[in-house]
């Protein structure tokens, strides 16, 4: 048994093989794509850490932040999650040098296939962005120079497009195969005139997850209602944890303190 605070889980891909999970912590690193049909038990001790700054918080804010964090850390500005509203130009940055490096920088804005088409945008590899989103398929699409231009061009796609993952049907079933480079051209006459935008890859990534079986019916763990994870390992897809007996987002509990048992 281990006791530790959850993080996001840990992956690692090559196209030759499915995706490789890790539930990675201080004192284990629990490979788990090699565990599936092996019972595992998770126990929420009722403690909760901020993943920022580490103090003890009794909610967590935002996947992981306590309150005070997620109220003054530029990662947790609301500008993250809907980025056409970035505010930098206006003088009110939370933190102008963070921002310098991660928004003011070349952003992808991608289409993907997991629940069935959907835009997003991201700063890093979009390999990871998309196994944490659990999709089957991934596309480069275009690049532009910021964040905020990459948060205007989503804001225009998402019109006709959506941008979420069906999180249910993403974890019961492999997705429909789509002709990402087709979807990409049908949707260029919808890129706002305003900002620069330029053609990306031509590349059609393909991603395998570890799954033995899909559930028939998803239900979902919350620590928040029942303190106890427990069950027989049948695969792991974006950041869920999918047993015999429900699903759980490893990512929407990060800094919650656990008791691991495998």
């Amino acid at each position: 048994m281990t006791i530790d605070t959850l993080k996001r889980l840990v992956t690692d891909y090559d196209q030759e093989s499915p995706v490789s999970y890790r539930l990675n912590h201080e004192s284990n690193s629990y490979h788990l794509s090699t565990m599936l049909g092996e019972f595992i038990k998770l126990r929420f001790t009722g403690r909760i850490f901020c993943c920022a700054c580490g103090r003890k918080t009794s909610k967590s804010f935002n996947q992981g932040y306590c309150f005070p964090c997620m109220r003054s850390l530029p990662e947790a500005d609301m500008c993250m999650l809907r980025p056409e509203t970035c505010h930098f130009a206006e003088g009110t940055c939370r933190d102008e040098n963070w921002a310098s490096s991660h928004c003011n920088t070349k952003h992808t804005v991608y289409l993907a296939n997991g629940s069935g088409l959907k835009v997003g945008i991201t700063r890093q590899d979009p390999i990871k962005r998309w196994i944490d989103q659990g999709a089957t398929q991934g596309l480069a699409a275009w690049t532009v120079n910021s964040r905020l231009d990459s948060g205007l061009v989503e804001a225009s796609l998402k019109r006709h497009v959506a941008d979420k993952t069906r999180w249910r049907k993403m974890l019961q079933s492999q997705a429909e195969p789509l002709d990402l480079l087709a979807e990409r051209k049908k949707l260029e006459y919808l890129l706002p005139h305003k900002v620069n935008v330029q053609t990306g890859s031509k590349k059609i990534w393909e991603i395998r997850y570890p799954i033995a079986k899909y559930p028939d019916k998803i239900k979902s763990f919350n620590f928040d209602k029942n303190p106890d994870v427990a069950g027989h390992l049948q695969g792991i897809k974006a950041q869920y944890l999918i047993l015999d007996t429900g699903v759980i987002n490893i990512k929407k509990f990060r800094g919650y303190e656990v008791e691991i048992i495998v």
